[in-house]
């Protein structure tokens, strides 16, 4: 089990983060970030040895790409063709691989939802010379998400969080709701060592769920979190 985290965002606890993480999911510019700080968080993530992934967004810089949107799979391969290339790019240039990509924020939870969404990005991944993994989030059923991405040659990466709250159909309980950010230290520990000892979850209800987990997501905006990053590599050696 590996950990991972969404950086290149902006926030200043990039470089606090990426010793103790194995895989960094780097803003392609929209959401957040622009060139130069992908090259400046694609040299600290090279440096600290850590696997380089996309992390691209809905084209809505305004609201963090956090609002869900509207548009048809032509639309989304391109938007994710876009900042995959826009980050190979210059992960080329520091003679760096692009090794996945994990879609953000609204286009994340739709994508999880919504199979032809999820569809449209495996097909856009798959277009390309490189072998791109797929991160996607590890819920119970999955069946048919693991059907499209082996009909496209993709392979999936399935993750958890360490700081978010889980409804009963194992989706991640909206930020807008209460108890969306586990808000204590304790809380955020329990989970994952949950996870990596029972590979389970408790949902916001207290429900159990079974999950098969390759990686847990750390979010670099979740200041608690990213305190508690050193403790939480850890649990998971």
């Amino acid at each position: 089990m590996k950990l991972n985290c969404d950086v290149g965002e902006g926030f200043s606890t990039d470089s606090q983060l990426m010793p103790f993480i194995q895989q960094a999911n780097i803003a392609c510019g929209v959401h957040a970030g622009d060139d130069e700080l992908m090259a400046e968080t694609i040299r600290i993530a090279k440096n600290n040895n850590v696997m380089i992934g996309a992390h691209p967004s809905y084209d809505d810089r305004e609201n963090f790409g956090r609002l869900p949107m509207s548009l048809d799979s032509r639309q989304i391969k391109q938007l994710i063709s876009d900042q995959v290339v826009a980050l190979q790019h210059l992960a080329n240039k520091q003679q760096v691989e692009v090794e996945y990509v994990k879609p953000h924020g609204a286009l994340y939870n739709q994508m999880m939802q919504d199979e032809r969404i999820f569809t449209a990005i495996v097909e856009a991944i798959s277009g390309f010379d490189e072998t791109l993994k797929l991160m996607i989030l590890a819920r119970p059923d999955l069946q048919n998400y693991q059907q499209i991405a082996q009909k496209n040659g993709v392979d999936l990466i399935f993750e958890a969080f360490a700081d978010r709250a889980y409804d009963d159909q194992g989706y991640l309980v909206k930020r807008s709701e209460k108890g969306a950010l586990l808000s204590t230290a304790e809380q955020v520990h329990k989970q994952v060592k949950q996870l990596v000892e029972t590979s389970t979850i408790s949902t916001i209800n207290g429900k159990r769920i079974e999950l098969q987990v390759d990686s847990i997501c750390v979010h670099g905006d979740n200041l608690l979190a990213v305190k508690q990053i050193e403790y939480l590599a850890t649990l998971i050696k």
